[in-house]
């Protein structure tokens, strides 16, 4: 058997060097107490939502219609809009966006599941 047979496969991680944090010797794992402390550190800005305290839940094929409306590039940018402002633009632009969508975000327009895009809890 050849020498390279018997050596373990690369990864594409062994052509980068490691980084070590300070006072962290060499070969030794990080405390897994300090890797909960540093979750606690990590803030992700979040928007927030007004969320109506008794929503119904959504069917499932109704978000994934909207997300797929997100996704879909071909209506422009979805951020710092409402999905219905996205339609209306599409629309007015000649885009033809489909008319599902608009019945589904003027049926439950009270919903910020449905009213704002995947995007919305994001800051710019």
């Amino acid at each position: 058997m050849s020498r390279r047979a018997m050596e373990q496969p690369r990864r594409i991680t062994d052509s980068f060097p490691r980084r070590r944090g300070p006072g962290r010797p060499p070969g030794r794992l990080k405390d897994k107490n300090k890797k909960d402390k540093d979750k606690d550190k990590v803030k992700v800005k979040v928007r927030d939502s007004p969320r109506a305290p008794s929503q119904p839940p959504l069917d499932p094929a109704l978000l994934e219609m909207l997300r797929r409306f997100d996704l879909s590039w071909e209506y422009g940018p979805c951020t710092g809009i409402t999905r219905l402002q996205r339609w209306e633009r599409a629309q007015e632009l000649g885009l033809s966006p489909p008319g599902t969508i608009r019945d589904a975000l003027l049926e439950h327009r009270d919903n910020p599941d449905v009213t704002y895009s995947l995007w919305h809890e994001y800051e710019l």
